[in-house]
């Protein structure tokens, strides 16, 4: 079991869609056909590299390896509803919204479908009868955010959720706001509407000139904001979470002061692979506690150490 989580070195969506994998690997077990289901909303970046992640577990366990994704929770259900209906061996789903999906998840656990949890969902996916978690602590990562702006002198933070509804976002900001000295403000904006979503991030900023952080919950989103406040010569300082190819130079140069990272790729390694060791010899990980991947904060001081894995898409 230890051989074959040393494998992991690191956390696309395809909206209604099912992608496959298959690979060489060899093993004692029957092939096995597991399902990732997902909150990424269509062209979402960061989720190509939990479903990375999952298509390499895949590979080294032999499974197949079919992916979908609906940033609407009425679709995810149907998903899972779907996957349970074809008989996968085994779910892997992200948990926006762990009371509405739970029902669906419950179904598949009745029908005898292992489910793990992964992403969102960590302080209620026990509810839903998944095995196992694996992500971030939203709270935590809040409050790793919090404390590093204090570190920097901020005095009044802005978090900016991108999508209402979604309770890892509310944890992020709540996590901020319990270890920030200052005042913190939460603003809500459209992430899908990038141009929408900076426009009211600058136009809360020229109202409130006391603003010196913006926390952004996305890298694409947190790079936007930067570009539109230095066009403004704004001074205040712009932090966000995970990782883009765009966000790499503006960590380097210091133009974003951190970027809270979460290792996606280990979200949907260790998802699959725990699926796999599962039906090998009923292994649970965790022991009913999530399992977290994260917080790590990175900025210009260690970004240059994990560079190559970010280039690679694997964080």
């Amino acid at each position: 079991m230890a051989a074959a989580f040393a494998l992991a070195t690191a956390a696309c969506s395809s909206r209604g869609g099912a992608a496959s994998q298959s690979g060489p690997a060899t093993n004692d077990l029957p092939r096995l056909t597991f399902a990732m289901i997902s909150h990424a909303p269509e062209g979402d970046a960061f989720f190509d590299v939990i479903k990375k992640g999952a298509q390499d577990a895949a590979v080294k366990d032999n499974v197949e390896f079919k992916y979908s994704s609906s940033g609407q929770i009425p679709e995810q259900s149907t998903f899972i509803q779907n996957a349970v209906d074809s008989k996968v061996d085994g779910i892997a789903v992200s948990l926006p919204d762990a009371a509405a999906l739970a029902p669906a998840v419950q179904k598949a656990v009745a029908a005898g479908i292992p489910v793990v949890a992964f992403n969102a969902g960590d302080r209620d996916w026990q509810k839903t009868g998944a095995l196992a978690f694996y992500g971030e602590p939203e709270v935590l990562a809040g409050e790793f955010a919090g404390t590093k702006l204090n570190e920097l002198g901020s005095k009044h933070a802005l978090c900016v959720l991108q999508a209402q509804g979604q309770v890892q976002l509310e944890d992020r900001c709540t996590g901020i706001a319990s270890k920030f000295s200052g005042t913190t403000e939460k603003l809500y904006a459209q992430g899908t509407d990038t141009p929408q979503y900076v426009s009211t991030v600058s136009s809360k900023l020229q109202q409130d000139p006391t603003i010196d952080a913006v926390v952004t919950l996305g890298p694409a989103l947190g790079v936007a904001v930067q570009q539109q406040l230095e066009q403004q010569h704004s001074t205040a300082k712009v932090v966000t979470y995970a990782f883009n190819a765009d966000l790499i130079p503006l960590l380097q140069n210091g133009k974003v002061a951190f970027t809270i990272d979460q290792q996606p790729y280990l979200q949907g390694y260790l998802s699959i692979d725990s699926l796999w060791l599962y039906h090998k010899n009923k292994s649970v990980i965790g022991a009913q506690q999530p399992v977290p991947t994260g917080p790590v904060v990175i900025d210009q001081s260690n970004i240059g150490n994990i560079l190559d894995g970010v280039q690679a898409g694997l964080r």
